[in-house]
């Protein structure tokens, strides 16, 4: 894949804590990986406005719905990464 190297500007403490964090990645691939989950949220959200203007907003039943949902879905990945790291534990 095509890189092509560019200047940001980045608060001293954000950069920091991102250089911490993307320790082993490293930077680049830590920004273009953030960079690229902030353009698939814009387009989410563009896609929301679509849907809302087709069907009408979202009702506060749906709504709740959904957030009891990912609730749900936390708990589940939660409960598979609790696993996860107790099997990794038992195999060494």
């Amino acid at each position: 894949m095509a890189t092509k190297k560019v200047t940001v500007t980045i608060p001293e403490d954000l950069l920091d804590e991102i250089r911490a964090d993307a320790a082993e990645r490293g930077l680049s691939a830590y920004v273009a990986e953030a960079l690229r989950f902030k353009r698939d949220r814009d387009r989410l959200q563009e896609l929301v406005g679509w849907l809302q203007e087709e069907h009408g907003p979202v009702t506060e039943d749906e709504h709740a719905a959904a957030l009891d949902e990912l609730e749900e879905l936390d708990a589940e990945h939660e409960r598979r990464r609790s696993a996860g790291k107790r099997n990794a534990g038992e195999a060494a």
